[in-house]
């Protein structure tokens, strides 16, 4: 059964330090989908397979988050005439999105997997 506290708590702490991330150099969004699927697996315990199955779901909320506030600002630059960034991705907007919580997602279930295992022993 999915914790979905866990969850949460993964996406809430890869959410903070992607925003930390922007200001730091060097600290980006691997940093923050490492982090938070890590905390995730670890607060859900019980092994690396509980733990990727975690991390994988606060990654994908994550880079969901992430995908939306990237096809706002395509969407808002393209309105106001700063660039045809819509046409330039060849309208692939959602495309991008897609692969970026895929993305966010793998490792974060990378990370997860870690930190259920270390939960356990």
């Amino acid at each position: 059964m999915t914790n979905w506290y866990a969850v949460t708590l993964g996406f809430v702490v890869m959410t903070v330090v992607g925003v930390v991330g922007l200001a730091i150099p060097g600290l980006g969004q691997l940093t923050a989908g490492l982090v938070g699927g890590f905390v995730a697996g670890y607060v859900a315990a019980g092994g690396p397979r509980r733990g990727g199955w975690h991390g994988l779901l606060a990654g994908s909320l994550g880079g969901i988050f992430v995908a939306l506030i990237f096809s706002v600002a395509v969407s808002v630059l393209g309105a106001v005439g700063l660039g045809p960034f819509g046409p330039l991705l060849g309208g692939g907007v959602f495309l991008v999105g897609v692969v970026i919580a895929l993305l966010m997602g793998l490792e974060s279930a990378l990370a997860g997997a870690v930190g259920g295992w270390v939960a356990e022993e």
